[in-house]
Parts: C-alpha cells; structure tokens; sequence
C-alpha cells in the first residue's frame, strides 16, 4: 500500500493516515481513505454542482423537481407525492419548492382531474426550455469534473460505489 501511495501524489488524507499511521499503529484507519476522500470531494462537487444552477437563480432543490418533472417524460406533471418519492424529500420541503419554482412561472398547480384532493405538478414551457437548458449545462459540468478519469476508471468506480450503496442501505 505504502508503495502505490509513494507512486501517486499525496493529498491531505494521506498526512492524516501517516499520522494516525504513527499515533496509534495498532490500528487500521484505512477506512479514512476512502471517506475522508468522499467527503472532500463531495464538497468540491457540490459547489461546483451549485454553480450551474445558481446562474438561474436556482437552488440544487429547486433544479432537482424541474429534472424529475422532465425526465418523467410528457406531459412532464407528478403529484407532489411522486415527486418527493423521486427526489427523497419530505413533503415539506416538496411543497416549498414548488412554491418557489410557480412563482417562478416554472411549474402549474392544478386539481388532479381523477381526484380533487389530489394536485398535481407540471412544468410549464418556459420550465421546460429552462430546464433542457440547464440539463445540458449540468451533463456538461458533470463530463469537466469527471474528466481526469478514464471511461474505464468512471465506470469502475460507479459499480464500486452502487456496490457500496447496496451494503449499506441493506
């Protein structure tokens, strides 16, 4: 292991297991390697993420109903139950993003014509043509920030972390 890392360049989590390396040997806190690692760059990517959808005036909340309306395809509506389901929020937060994105002119609230209870959520066309926009952004900063990595590399690495997801989600 000592070799791989002196073959690479350090980063800041290599200093933090040579020191634990040093003040208690008698463990093993490889584990810090790898989520120490994706702490880091989870915040990196999350500012870098945000960037995009900031220029619009948006949230990561507010971008993340506007694609989950889009990718359910025509006639791009969920209630707002679906749409929690889909972007694991509570129903709280669901509500208040949609607030933000209908006055927006974004999205429409309108009765459910099966059950007047019910409400359900669509993308209006300027939601759509913002939202296609910002998808092809988005894709595009999400190829910059994955390009030190070959395709190989990338995709090695999303079944190591689904694999991963899978064990602790259970």
């Amino acid at each position: 292991m000592e070799d791989i890392v002196k073959a690479m360049d350090p980063d800041h989590v290599d200093a933090i297991l040579a020191q634990w390396a040093r003040e208690r040997p008698d463990l093993d806190a490889s584990p810090i390697g790898l989520i120490g690692r994706l702490h880091r760059l989870a915040d990196v990517l999350n500012v870098e993420l945000r960037r995009v959808f900031a220029e619009e005036g948006l949230g990561d909340g507010d971008f993340d109903v506007l694609v989950t309306l889009r990718r359910h395809g025509a006639p791009y509506e969920l209630t707002p139950g679906e749409l929690g389901a889909s972007t694991m929020v509570t129903s709280s937060a669901v509500t208040k993003r949609i607030d933000r994105l209908e006055q927006g002119g974004l999205v429409t609230r309108t009765v459910s014509a099966s059950d007047g209870r019910s409400r359900r959520i669509r993308l209006t066309e300027t939601g759509l043509v913002l939202v296609n926009r910002l998808m092809a952004r988005h894709v595009a900063n999400e190829q910059r920030l994955v390009s030190g990595l070959t395709a190989q590399e990338r995709t090695q690495l999303a079944d190591l972390l689904r694999r991963w997801g899978q064990t602790l989600e259970g």
